[in-house]
Order: structure tokens, then sequence, then C-alpha cells
């Protein structure tokens, strides 16, 4: 596995380069916004790490720009104390955030979680509709009243994971334990902004999604079920 870290902090990057070389990654470093733009299009790498605060070009324009042509995953690091960093990185299409200071040990678990929903695999888990939308594991494809929908890897197994308990209730916790091997935070918004992304492509023309106040998500069985808060 071939993994990108775009930060400016050089010590930083030694430190996890060391790391990740010893847990059998390939690591390849950029320090300014610009080259890591370029290797994060051109790379071919499996993930990438990547600081909010950049020269150059901030770590938000660099995730604006990757994700016009690339699906590459991305972990990035962001302030402890802005919240609103680890919004706007998640609506711009990062996969998971880690704020900074970290434990290098949390990062690693935080990569091979992420690499884990990338893996190629064969399903066997059988196909699953409902309230007129078609979720296909096999061909990791999803249809809404016959129309194709385009979701990304964690969205398509957020969704999986919703419909195939249609009706139940989930709480952040069972979903970011499956899809994270972690518990949410108070302050997690990772799993919300991904059902967020979700909604807005599947819900054109009725809701599918209830968000349970304070508890979690239940997808609705029939277009006759109460509408989300």
């Amino acid at each position: 596995m071939r993994l990108l870290l775009i930060d400016d902090d050089t010590e930083l990057c030694s430190l996890l380069t060391e790391l990740l070389n010893s847990e059998g990654f390939a690591v390849e470093s950029a320090h300014e916004g610009r080259h890591g733009l370029e290797r994060a299009l051109h790379g071919g790498f499996n993930l990438v790490i990547l600081d909010v605060m950049l020269p150059g070009l901030d770590g938000f324009e660099i995730l604006r720009r990757l994700r016009k042509d690339s699906r590459v995953p991305v972990l990035m690091l962001t302030a402890r104390a802005d919240d609103v960093d680890r919004i706007i990185g998640l609506e711009l299409g990062a996969d998971d955030y880690l704020p900074k200071p970290f434990n290098p040990r949390e990062l690693l678990a935080r990569v091979r979680a992420i690499l884990r929903r990338y893996e190629p695999r064969t399903s066997t888990a059988a196909r699953v509709e409902v309230n007129g939308v078609v979720l296909d594991p096999a061909t990791r494809q999803v249809t809404v009243d016959g129309q194709a929908v385009d979701l990304t890897t964690f969205e398509f197994d957020i969704l999986d994971i919703l419909m195939r308990a249609a009706g139940r209730v989930l709480s952040r916790d069972d979903l970011m334990e499956n899809l994270y091997n972690r518990k949410a935070t108070a302050f997690d918004r990772s799993i919300d902004m991904h059902i967020s992304h979700i909604r807005r492509k599947l819900e054109t023309k009725r809701p599918f999604i209830k968000t349970i106040r304070s508890v979690g998500y239940q997808f609705l069985r029939s277009p006759h079920d109460e509408a989300p808060e």
C-alpha cells in the first residue's frame, strides 16, 4: 500500500513515515500544497493523509481540486479546537479526519480502517430493496425508482447497513464501530456528514432516512412512514 503524506511539518512526517514503513506501508511526503496536489493526482496512491494548514494551497483547496478527478481516500489532519475544519473537510469529500495533536498509533488505526473500506472484495450479501431503493453489493450499484445513484465507497457501506436494518434505529456508535472500529465522540461529525451526502443524492422526490434526535438514524420502510425530523 502506498500512502502520500501532505504536511509541512517535516519532523511529524519523518515520525509518521518511520511508523508507517514499519507497518509495511510505502510513504511519500510532500511539504507544499501544489506539489502535494500534483502527487495526489498522478502518484497512484492508495490513500492521502492531508493537513489543512499548508503553504501554497491549503488542504481544503487541495481536496476540492482532487475530488474533481479522483476518489482516492483522504484522511484529513485538522486543528483540535476548530470543529468547522472537520465539517468543511467532510463536506468536500474527506473520508475521515484526525485532530492534532494525535497519537501516531491512532493515525495508523484510522488509515487501516479507511483502507479496509476500499478493499476490493466479492460480496456474497444478497441484493436488498426497500422503499424503492435497490442496493446490489455484487455490483456496488444503487438505484432509486430505477434511476442510478453515484455513491462513494463509504456512502454505499453506510446505506447498506441502514437498509438492511430498515425500520430499526441505528445509533451513531453502531455505525461508527461497524465502519471505523471506534465509538463516536461528542464532536465527531463524520457519520452525520456522510449521511447528509447520501440524503442529498437519494432524496430528490421523498425522504428515506429519518434522524432520531440524540440517538441515530432509521431507514424508512415505505413512503408512508413518518418523515425525517
